[in-house]
C-alpha cells in the first residue's frame, strides 16, 4: 500500500528537521520544502537519499504546487530568532501572510488537515501570567517585534478563517521556547547565545536586569505535543511547551555551572518590547492531548550541550547567516 505522504514546510530548519525525522519514523512519505533563507541543508542531510523523504527548494510566499495526494500539511517556515526576523522583517511578514495563505490553499485543494505554528509571541509582552489560550496578549504592532508576532497572529486569524468558511480541518499550534540539537548557535536566542559564548570563552550577556523570565522545553517533547495536536479533534489554538519558568539570570548560572567555564555575566539593555514574563499554561494540552513535557531541563540541557561541542569552528564562530543579504528588501 502506498504510505500516506505528509508536507512539512521549513524542513531544513531546527524544528522542521525533527518534524521529518519523526513523520518518517511514523511511517509517512516526507516531502520537505524550505527556501533555506535560516534552515540549513545540514540539518537534513541525513535524510537525502531516503525513499521516504523528498526535498523541495522553495519559498512559499511563492505559489505552491505539490503533485499527488497529500494527508496532512505542517507549516513551520518562517524566521523565529529575533536576529533573523529584525534583519528580514518583510520576508517574514509575507512568510506569514502570504505563505500562510498559500499553504491554506494547497490544503483546501488537497483535503489535507493542515497544522500551522503559531507562537507564544501572539501574547506579547503579557500582563496575565502563566499565559492561557484564552489571553489576547499585549502586543505592541509598529514595533520591531511586531513584524513577527503580528505575522502569527495574521495567520491564526486566516486559518481560523479558513476552518469555519472553508471548513477546512486546520489545527493550531503556540510554541513555547524550544531547544535541542541544530539549533543555529548565532540566532540570537537566550539558550544557544549563552552556549555559545560559554564555548567560544567569552562573558554571558544578560539583557536587561536579569529578572524576566522563560520556559524551556525539549525539542522531543514538543515534536511529541506536535504530532497528537495534529492527530486530535481540536481546531482552537493549543499551547505546547514546559511551564518550569526560571529567570534569564539563574538560567545564566545553570549554564556555567554545565559547561564549567568562568565568564561572568554582563548586563546590556534589554530590547524594546523584549517579553519580561513567559510561561504555558498547558492545561488544554494536558486535557485534550494527554500531553506534558518529560525531558527535564538538566536532562535536555546536557544533550544540548554535547550537540553544540560537537560543531566545527566555523560554526561555532559563525556570526552572520550567509544568506540574508540576497533576501533583503530595499
Amino acid at each position: 500500500m502506498a504510505k500516506d505522504r505528509v508536507l512539512i514546510t521549513g524542513a531544513a530548519g531546527f524544528l522542521g528537521s525533527h518534524l521529518c525525522d519523526r513523520f518518517i519514523k511514523e511511517g509517512y512519505e516526507v516531502i520537505g520544502m524550505d527556501n533555506l533563507i535560516t534552515g540549513s541543508m545540514d540539518n537534513i542531510a541525513h535524510l537525502m537519499g531516503n525513499e521516504d523523504f523528498e526535498f523541495y527548494h522553495h519559498d512559499i510566499s511563492k505559489y505552491v504546487h505539490v503533485p499527488g495526494e497529500l494527508k496532512y500539511i505542517l507549516h513551520f517556515a518562517s524566521p523565529a530568532s529575533p536576529i533573523d526576523y529584525l534583519k528580514i522583517p518583510i520576508q517574514t511578514l509575507k512568510v506569514g501572510a502570504h505563505g500562510t495563505h498559500n499553504l491554506l490553499g494547497l490544503s483546501k485543494d488537497k483535503k489535507a488537515r493542515i497544522l500551522v505554528a503559531s507562537t507564544s509571541e501572539v501574547y506579547g509582552d503579557p500582563l496575565v501570567h502563566p499565559q492561557r489560550e484564552d489571553y489576547y496578549g499585549n502586543v505592541n504592532p509598529i514595533g520591531p517585534r511586531g513584524v513577527y508576532d503580528e505575522a502569527k497572529r495574521f495567520m491564526e486569524s486566516i486559518t481560523m478563517a479558513y476552518h469555519t468558511y472553508h471548513q477546512l480541518e486546520t489545527r493550531i499550534i503556540r510554541i513555547f521556547n524550544t531547544y535541542g540539537p541544530r539549533m543555529r548557535l548565532n540566532d540570537g536566542r537566550v539558550l544557544p547565545a549563552f552556549i555559545g559564548q560559554a564555548l567560544r570563552g567569552e562573558d554571558l550577556t544578560i539583557f536587561g536586569d536579569g529578572s524576566q523570565t522563560r520556559s524551556f522545553c525539549y525539542v522531543d517533547d514538543l515534536v511529541e505535543g506536535i504530532y497528537r495536536l495534529l492527530l486530535s479533534d481540536y481546531s482552537e489554538p493549543v499551547n505546547i511547551g514546559n511551564p518550569d519558568e526560571i529567570t534569564i539570570s539563574e538560567f545564566a548560572e545553570e549554564i556555567i555551572k554545565l559547561t564549567g567555564t568562568k565568564q561572568k555575566v554582563v548586563y546590556e539593555v534589554l530590547p524594546k518590547d523584549d517579553p519580561k514574563k513567559r510561561q504555558p499554561d498547558i492545561t488544554k494540552a494536558k486535557e485534550l492531548l494527554g500531553w506534558e513535557p518529560k525531558v527535564s531541563r538538566q536532562e535536555g540541557l546536557k544533550i544540548t550541550y554535547e550537540y553544540f561541542k560537537s560543531l566545527d569552528k566555523d560554526k561555532l564562530f559563525q556570526k552572520e547567516h550567509k544568506d540574508f543579504e540576497k533576501y533583503i528588501v530595499k
